[in-house]
This record gives C-alpha cells, sequence and structure tokens, in this order.
C-alpha cells in the first residue's frame, strides 16, 4: 500500500519553493477577480498546500478537493469554471473555500464573533447579532439562552414552540416557551396557536430530532423562519420550569 502513496515532504527545498509560487498565485487569484481570502487562516494554508502538491505531481493546479482523472473536460484546475462562474457568485465562496467574496468574509467574521460572545457570556447581543442567530437553521444551547435574554431586553421577538407531549411538557419545559405543538395532534394544535408564517420561530424537543422534523414540515407549510435546537431540551444550560 505504501508503495502506492506518492510522498511530497512538505520541508523539502523544492516544495517550500514551490509553495511560495502558489502563495503568489493565490494572491493574484483575489487581486484579478476582486475576491479575499477566507479569514480562517487554516483553510487557506490546506489548500495552498494541496494546490502545491498537486503542481509538484500533476504539473498544474488542481482543486485538492477534487481526483485528478486525467480528464481535461473535468478535472479542475484552480481557479476553476465551477468557482468563477457559479459557486462564489452564488454562495459566495468556491468550493474549496479558500476564495471568497469580501461580503460572505465579513459574515464569516461576524459569525464568529457572536460565538465566541454566546459561549464565553462576554457581553450580550446585540440587535443585529441576534438577527444573524434568528436566520440559523440549527442553534444550540447558549445561543437560545443569549437570544431569550434579549427577547426579554425587549432587543428581538420570536416564538419557542415545544413539539414534545404534555407529558413531557409537565416534567420540564424550557423557560420562556411560548407553545406546546405536540407532534401526536401538530396540525391542530400549530393552529390554535395561530403563529404567523414570517414570525421567528425556535423548536425543540427532546434530542433534537421530532423538533428537525416538525422544523421541515412548517417550511414545506411556508413559514419562512424556523431554526430548531440541535440536541434538544436534554442539551439546554438555561431555566427549567417544571409542572
Amino acid at each position: 500500500m505504501s508503495g502506492t502513496i506518492k510522498k511530497i515532504d512538505p520541508e523539502s527545498v523544492e516544495f517550500k519553493e514551490e509553495l511560495e509560487k502558489t502563495i503568489k498565485f493565490t494572491d493574484k487569484v483575489c487581486a484579478q477577480f476582486g475576491f479575499v481570502y477566507n479569514p480562517d487562516p487554516e483553510i487557506n494554508q490546506g489548500i495552498q498546500f494541496g494546490l502545491t502538491r498537486n503542481k509538484l505531481i500533476h504539473g498544474k493546479r488542481y482543486c485538492p478537493c477534487f481526483f485528478v482523472t486525467g480528464n481535461k473536460e473535468e478535472d479542475r484546475i484552480c481557479p476553476c469554471k465551477p468557482a468563477l462562474e457559479h459557486e462564489i457568485p452564488t454562495d459566495g465562496v468556491c468550493h474549496c473555500q479558500i476564495f471568497c467574496t469580501p461580503a460572505y468574509a465579513a459574515s464569516q467574521l461576524k459569525n464568529e464573533e457572536i460565538e465566541a460572545v454566546v459561549h464565553q457570556h462576554s457581553r450580550g447581543l446585540s440587535a443585529e447579532e441576534c438577527q444573524i442567530l434568528l436566520n440559523k437553521s440549527d442553534i444550540d444551547s447558549d445561543e437560545l439562552t443569549a437570544l431569550i435574554e434579549a427577547r426579554t431586553l425587549g432587543m428581538v421577538d420570536f416564538k419557542i414552540v415545544d413539539v414534545r407531549e404534555w407529558m413531557e411538557w409537565k416534567m420540564g419545559r424550557i423557560a420562556g416557551a411560548d407553545h406546546l405543538v405536540p407532534t401526536s395532534s401538530f396540525f391542530q394544535t400549530l393552529n390554535e396557536a395561530a403563529i404567523g408564517k414570517d414570525e421567528h420561530i425556535i423548536v425543540y424537543c427532546h434530542v433534537g430530532s421530532r423538533s428537525a422534523h416538525c422544523q421541515r414540515i412548517l417550511t414545506d407549510m411556508g413559514y419562512t423562519n424556523v431554526s430548531n435546537l440541535a440536541h434538544g431540551i436534554v442539551s439546554y444550560g438555561g431555566e427549567i420550569v417544571r409542572g
């Protein structure tokens, strides 16, 4: 097995010299197309290493996230056509994640700042940060705790919907939960809850699976802003109400 592996020594003079050329190449791509690097330097370094390896082995800087097949129509040479024509214009970032639009990079930095705030409890969320969190498909315990605190301060509005059964609700529910909409009578109780389709909704259950299913149903029904508490109430570190 080891005899078939093409080994490139990243400490070799050859690799280091080619790596310098690759870095100048990716710098040039950014300048030419108005891209910026990913805010995560480890991603950029990993891709630059992969491009360098492919240049030394195959003679061209093929995208390291794809197989090099020898088929000129399929093999991606950086910066590849799909990235330039579809991925970056649509998603703000290429498949390999190294090249981004300035807007995408800024949003990533903002998300990292929010993550630091909610997990280190260094300060409260701003109104803008609340909206960014509510646009996430999945949120965690610390994020929900921070959002509930912000809602108490009148900075944001959303509904927390428990999709477990009545017995589970009585045994313990998240303080601030607005509605019980059990999966066993989901559509009837959802109608009774009278939640607007444009309201922000956070659903939760015991471990996150039932609520993820309800999230998909709500989205299919036209509800536009539905988040799921990943891992459910068992992961929640905030206040629990019983009875």
